[in-house]
C-alpha cells in the first residue's frame, strides 16, 4: 500500500491531496485548503495544509504556474530520430526567448497522425532558477523535496487514467476554472496534446465573462489550427465548475458541450469528499501521477533530478525488515518442507528397492551397493546366450555387402558348423579370390581365412576355389571369460 500527496499551489490559496493506493485500486484519503493569507506565505501555508491531511514522509507532487513556463508543439523531421535530445534542444532555442542553458526542459512524442510525416512533440520548459526555487519552498515547509514538478496544466491529463470518460479518441478540453487564472488542457487519446494558461479567472466575473469565453474561444482555434479532429465536449473542474451557469454560459459561448468532470473511478474515505473532487482536480491529478504511471512532464530533470537519499531508506526501514523477515521465514519453511518431502520418498524407495531384491534377487535388502554386488553376481552366473552373434546369414551379408559390383563372385557350396565355414567359390581371377579373403578378414568376427585349391572351372576360364575359416566374436570370447571367472568372484569376501 503506497500514498502520495498532490500539492497545488496558487496565488491565494494552497490545495493538498492524500491519495492512496492499494490492490488495483486508488482511494482518496483527504483533502485540504489553506489560504495564503491566513497562513501568513506560501511555506507555512503548505505547511498547514500538509499537517492536516495527517500524513508523514509521503511523496509529493507540485506543478509550477503556466504563465512562468513555455509549452510548445514541435514537428521534427524523421531523419532527427537518431540525434532527437540535440535537435530538440536547438527547436527549444528557436522557439524561446531565453538562454538555452538556463532552461529545464522535457517532452513526450504526440499520437501519430494518420498519413502524417514527421515527429510530433509537446514540450514544456521553465527557468531553472524557477523551477529550483518552487522546490525550496517545498523543502523549506516540509523537509523533503518534491519527487515531481507539472507544468501548468498538464498534469490534469493524469486524470484520464481515473476517468474511462477521458480516453476515448476524440479530443477534449479540460478547463480549470481558478480564482485568478483559467488553465485549458486538451487531450487527445488520453493524452496532453495542448495546453494553455489564460491570465483570467473566476474573480473576474461576472464582468469579464466575454473577455474569458473569448479567450477559450480562441484556445478551441488554435486547436483547430493544428489540423486535429474538432472539440465537441468541454469539462469543467476548478473552483468554478460549481458555479451555477457557468455550463449552459460556456456551451453558448464555445459552441461545444460543456459538462463537469465525471466521477473518478477512486474511492473515497468519505461520500462529502466526493462534492469537492472537481475543486481539488488538479491535487488529485498531482499525487495520482506518483502512483501510477504518470502522462504529463516531470521539469525535475538534468540537475534538478530527483535524487532519494539515506532519509527515504530509514523511512522504510520498518517496511523493509518486515519483509525481509517474512522472506527468510518463507525461505526456510519452504526448504523444511522440501527436504521432509524427500526424506519420505527416499524411504518409499528404499521400501520398495527393499521389495524389489526380495523378489529378483532373493534377499531383502535397501542397500544400494549390496544390490548392485547381487546384480553382479547374478549376471556372472547366468547361461551364456545359445544364439551366436554371427551365424551363416550374417556371414554372406558381410560377403554382399564387401565385394565389388565389378566382381563376379558365385558361391557353389557354403557349409558351417559349430563356428566352422567351409566355402566353394567361383571368381573370374585368382586375384579376385584373394579380393574376397580380404573382405572376411576385415572383419572383427572372422578369424584367419585362407583360400584352399584353386582349379580352373571345365569349359570357362573362371576359376574355382575353397576357403575355410572360424567365426568367433570378440564379444562372445569376453563372455565366456568372465563365465569362467564367475565362481572367483562368488568366493571372494
Amino acid at each position: 500500500m503506497a500514498r502520495a500527496i498532490g500539492l497545488d499551489v496558487r496565488s491565494t490559496q494552497v490545495r493538498a491531496v492524500l491519495l492512496q493506493r492499494s490492490y488495483r485500486k486508488l482511494s482518496i484519503e483527504a483533502l485540504r485548503e489553506v489560504s495564503l493569507a491566513e497562513a501568513g506565505g506560501v511555506p507555512a501555508a503548505i505547511a498547514a495544509c500538509v499537517g492536516a491531511l495527517g500524513a508523514g514522509a509521503e511523496p509529493v507532487a507540485i506543478a509550477v504556474e503556466g504563465e512562468r513556463s513555455f509549452i510548445h508543439r514541435l514537428t521534427l523531421p524523421v531523419a532527427a530520430q537518431k540525434q532527437l535530445d540535440e535537435v530538440l534542444a536547438f527547436e527549444l532555442e528557436a522557439q524561446i526567448p531565453l538562454e538555452f542553458s538556463e532552461l529545464v526542459y522535457d517532452s513526450q512524442r504526440l499520437p501519430t497522425v494518420l498519413g502524417g510525416s514527421g515527429i510530433r512533440l509537446l514540450t514544456a520548459a521553465a527557468r531553472t532558477d524557477y523551477v529550483r526555487g518552487q522546490i525550496g519552498q517545498v523543502a523549506a515547509a516540509l523537509g523533503r523535496e518534491p519527487e515531481r514538478v507539472g507544468c501548468g496544466p498538464l498534469p490534469l491529463s493524469n486524470l484520464a487514467s481515473l476517468c474511462p470518460a477521458l480516453e476515448g479518441p476524440a479530443p477534449c478540453m479540460i478547463v480549470d476554472l481558478g480564482g485568478a487564472r483559467t488553465e485549458a488542457l486538451v487531450l487527445l487519446e488520453g493524452r496532453p496534446a495542448l495546453a494553455r494558461t489564460l491570465s483570467r479567472g473566476v474573480a473576474s466575473l461576472p464582468e469579464g465573462a466575454p473577455q474569458l469565453a473569448a479567450e477559450l474561444r480562441q484556445t478551441l482555434g488554435a486547436w483547430a489550427a493544428t489540423g486535429e479532429p474538432e472539440i465537441t465536449r468541454v469539462l469543467l473542474v476548478g473552483v468554478g465548475a460549481s458555479m451555477p451557469g457557468a455550463e449552459p454560459y460556456l456551451a453558448r459561448e464555445l459552441g461545444v458541450e460543456v459538462a463537469s468532470l465525471p466521477p473518478l473511478s477512486v474511492e473515497l474515505a468519505s461520500p462529502e469528499l466526493g462534492e469537492l473532487t472537481a475543486r481539488f482536480a488538479k491535487s488529485v491529478a498531482l499525487a495520482a501521477g506518483l502512483l501510477q504511471r504518470p502522462r504529463d512532464l516531470n521539469l525535475r530533470q538534468g540537475e534538478l533530478g530527483f535524487q532519494r537519499g539515506f532519509g527515504f531508506l530509514k523511512e522504510k526501514l520498518p517496511v523493509v525488515a518486515g519483509l525481509v523477515v517474512a522472506l527468510f521465514v518463507s525461505f526456510a519453511f519452504s526448504t523444511w518442507a522440501e527436504l521432509r518431502g524427500i526424506a519420505q520418498e527416499r524411504q518409499l524407495l528404499e521400501a520398495s528397492l527393499a521389495t524389489s531384491s526380495k523378489q529378483v534377487l532373493g534377499e531383502e535388502t535397501s542397500d544400494p551397493e549390496r544390490v548392485a554386488g547381487l546384480l553382479e553376481k547374478a549376471k556372472a552366473a547366468e547361461e551364456a546366450d545359445p544364439l551366436p552373434m554371427m551365424d551363416a546369414f550374417d556371414v554372406l551379408v558381410v560377403l554382399s555387402k564387401g565385394i565389388p559390383l565389378s566382381v563376379t563372385h558365385d558361391i557353389e557350396e557354403f557349409d558351417m558348423q559349430r563356428a566352422h565355414v567351409r566355402m566353394t567359390g567361383i571368381v573370374g581371377t585368382a586375384s579376385d579370390a584373394q579380393l574376397v579373403a580380404g573382405v572376411l578378414k576385415a572383419n572383427a568376427c572372422i578369424v584367419d581365412p585362407k583360400i584352399g585349391k584353386l582349379t580352373q572351372v571345365v569349359n570357362s576360364e573362371r576359376q574355382k576355389y575353397t576357403m575355410e575359416f572360424d567365426v568367433r566374436c570378440p564379444e562372445e570370447a569376453a563372455a565366456k571369460k568372465k563365465k569362467a571367472e564367475a565362481p572367483v568372484a562368488e568366493g571372494a569376501p
